[in-house]
This record gives structure tokens, C-alpha cells and sequence, in this order.
């Protein structure tokens, strides 16, 4: 018999969920606990997540001074990366993988916001994102970079930032993009956001955003067999840990 898998989500803001990732949970029957930072922040026990899930939000990852749970999060997280557990983090929270890595997170030359390109290269092929195409177009809303952590392997980039995906270990995945964005959870973001979208070099606005809309299926899928390989790799260790 399969075993269950346990799955926690870290939420950073209301408007920012977690798109198609609720419907893939669903699809798949798996159960899933939230810690919701703009509430009361609370952990679960570390044996309590088979896999890690940390959202994107507004904030830096270096504001720990305003938010006071941003610390413990850190170390939360990095007690699931060291205990081997599954952990992916978009946006803001690739971010946070960084950092809590040893990298430092820092303003990008450039804000992105909206659909531009990301291209993969060579090191996705033996990776957890070997289906990936080699260019695709995918959501994007950051202000922030980082460098890449010391043993990560670097696995795509835009035009505007270097660090658009990493892994660590067999356990570790962070996409600075947003391939989980919906119609649904797009509006949310825009409805908050729209005083971020000033004209830029990568800046869209609200309507270029809402016009191409039709890339979300294609990054849906994408994100979707990627937590599909996650969850393999901990049946895989379930397995092994049986024999």
C-alpha cells in the first residue's frame, strides 16, 4: 500500500495562494496543512512534512525586523532541508532556500513583473526538471535576486535574472518565477499589486498581463509533473527506508 504524504504550505500574504498547486493536492487526494504568516504563525512537528511547499510574498527576505516570524521560518525551513524532506519554494520562497543556503538575497538590477522567457540549460537533464522545455514563457514578479548557494546546480535564467531555478541535493527545488499562477490567483495578485506595475524595461501592465493569460495552462502542467517527481522521490526513500 502507498503511503500517505504529508504536505506544508508556508503562506506569506492573502492575495498570493497557492494557484494550481491547490488543485494538484486535490487531484491526487493528498491531505495538506497550512501555517499562514499574516495569522497566528505556527510550525508543525518536522516528522508531521514528507514535503515543504513555501509560497511567494511581498516582503524580503531581510526585513526579519518587521517580521518577526521571518526567523523562525528560516530555521523551520532549514531543519526540512537538512532532515531530507521534499521542499520547493517559488519566489519568495526560493529566495528564502537561498538565503537560509548561505546566499544573500539583494534588489535585482530590474523588477520583472509579467510574462517573459526563461530558458533552461543543460544542467536540467539530469534533473528533476529534465521535461522541461528549453524556453518557455512564465509569470514573473519579483524585485529581489540572489546569488546562487554554494553545491546548488544552476538550472535557468531570464533575461533580467540569472537565478531563475536551482536544486539542492535530491530534495531541494526553488523557481524564482511563477508557474502557478491561475485566472483566479492572478487577479488576487493584481488587485494588491497594481501600484507596483509603473512602466519599465520589464515591467507589464495589468492588461499585457491579463492578455496573456493563455501561458498559465502550459506552467500549470510544468509545475505539476514537477511536484509529481518531488512526491516520486519520497515514495522512492519510503521504499527504500522498507527494504
Amino acid at each position: 500500500m502507498k503511503p500517505a504524504m504529508k504536505i506544508h504550505v508556508l503562506l506569506h500574504a492573502p492575495f498570493e495562494g497557492m494557484g494550481c498547486i491547490a488543485d494538484w493536492i486535490s487531484e491526487n487526494k493528498f491531505h495538506h496543512t497550512e501555517t499562514k504568516f499574516w495569522e497566528l504563525p505556527r510550525f508543525p512537528a518536522i516528522e508531521n512534512v514528507d514535503l515543504l511547499i513555501i509560497m511567494g510574498g511581498p516582503m524580503s527576505v531581510n526585513d526579519e525586523k518587521k517580521y518577526s516570524w521571518l526567523h523562525p521560518e528560516k530555521n523551520f525551513i532549514e531543519r526540512a532541508i537538512n532532515h531530507g524532506k521534499q521542499v520547493l519554494g517559488i519566489c519568495l520562497g526560493a529566495q528564502l532556500i537561498a538565503n537560509v543556503l548561505g546566499s544573500t538575497v539583494y534588489p535585482n538590477k530590474h523588477k520583472e513583473i509579467g510574462w517573459y522567457p526563461v530558458r533552461m540549460n543543460e544542467n536540467a537533464a539530469n534533473t528533476c526538471f529534465h521535461f522541461f522545455p528549453k524556453q518557455f514563457v512564465t509569470f514573473h514578479w519579483h524585485g529581489d535576486t540572489f546569488d546562487l548557494p554554494q553545491g546548488a546546480v544552476h538550472l535557468a535564467q531570464s533575461e533580467a535574472t540569472l537565478n531563475q531555478a536551482f536544486i539542492f541535493g535530491d530534495n531541494v527545488a526553488a523557481l524564482q518565477f511563477h508557474p502557478e499562477m491561475t485566472q483566479t490567483s492572478m487577479k488576487e495578485m493584481l488587485k494588491d499589486g497594481s501600484d507596483e506595475l509603473k512602466p519599465a524595461k520589464f515591467v507589464q501592465s495589468a492588461d499585457a498581463i491579463l492578455k496573456n493569460l493563455n501561458y498559465a495552462d502550459e506552467n500549470n502542467a510544468l509545475l505539476k509533473r514537477l511536484l509529481d517527481e518531488q512526491a516520486k522521490n519520497f515514495f522512492r526513500q519510503q521504499l527504500l527506508h522498507v527494504l
